[in-house]
């Protein structure tokens, strides 16, 4: 009896091997994080480690496609696992009937999500790519899928990178692209994290709302930056397309006012 239990639950470790092949940044520590956030409670043995049976995985796995896919706080992740349960345990009294109707929506929200994923096929048709240029994209990290599927940001990385191509740029010259990304999303984490530690209703839509702030004033810096580099390498030539236009200069005797601009609080503050 004791071995058939063992042998039907996984431990931490062999849970990041079943899950680490779709989703490679799954961690120990990004585990225990979702457990003491209450939206795992895996069984613990006799001696106190985890142990995962297979709805654990499944949960892990819903869990980390939302935040991945769909862009979902934990807040709204939990709920959504809140509701199933209460599904499941067949809850459906009158007082749970405006859930109900939430639920409709996510569902009606999801179908719609599913609606923007893509096969294999069309990736390669809509981006122009053939089949071992798609692989080199997913062996390099720059391109992930989700189960068959792969969704619109996959396919606007792939018809980017082949438009690269045209210069002679591969997928493996892109590697410090993904790199810069991920250092980026680090230091976005770093700062939004005492907001995430407040743990009140509202603390992660204003993490995910200073994030995206934080993220575009990034991506400014890293075109002024490539601009200013370019024009020292001896190159130059029009703004980089998708620069916001600079204003106009004032006409003679006009007064004009500085626009403040949004400014990064010291997460030490």
């Amino acid at each position: 009896m004791n071995g058939q239990f063992a042998r039907a639950y996984l431990g931490i470790g062999e849970v990041l091997v079943e899950l680490r092949a779709e989703f490679p940044d799954v961690s120990v520590s990004k585990i225990r994080f979702l457990e003491s956030e209450g939206l795992i409670a895996p069984a613990r043995s006799p001696s106190g480690y985890r142990r995962f049976g297979p709805a654990d995985v499944d949960q892990l796995r819903f869990i980390l496609t939302a935040q991945r896919d769909q862009y979902l706080p934990l807040r709204v992740i939990k709920e959504r696992l809140h509701d199933q349960a209460a599904v499941k345990a067949g809850r459906t009294d009158a007082g749970r009937a405006e859930a109900g109707r939430a639920d409709a929506g996510q569902a009606e929200a999801g179908r719609a999500d599913a609606a923007e994923m893509v096969s294999r096929r069309e990736l390669l048709d809509s981006a122009g790519i053939d089949e071992q240029q798609l692989a080199e994209l997913e062996a390099h990290g720059l391109v992930r899928r989700v189960g068959r599927l792969y969704s619109q940001d996959a396919l606007d990385v792939a018809s980017t990178v082949a438009r690269l191509a045209s210069y002679g740029v591969q997928a493996r010259h892109l590697r410090t692209v993904r790199t810069a990304a991920e250092r980026d999303v680090s230091l976005i984490e770093q700062v939004v994290a005492p907001t995430l530690r407040q743990h009140s209703p509202r603390a992660r839509e204003d993490a995910g709302r200073t994030a995206r702030q934080i993220a575009t004033l990034l991506l400014q810096l890293h075109r002024a930056m490539i601009e200013a580099a370019l024009a020292e390498a001896g190159l130059p030539g029009d703004e980089l397309a998708g620069h916001e236009a600079r204003p106009a200069p004032a006409a003679s005797g006009q007064i004009t006012s500085r626009v403040p601009r949004p400014g990064i609080k010291d997460a030490s503050a």
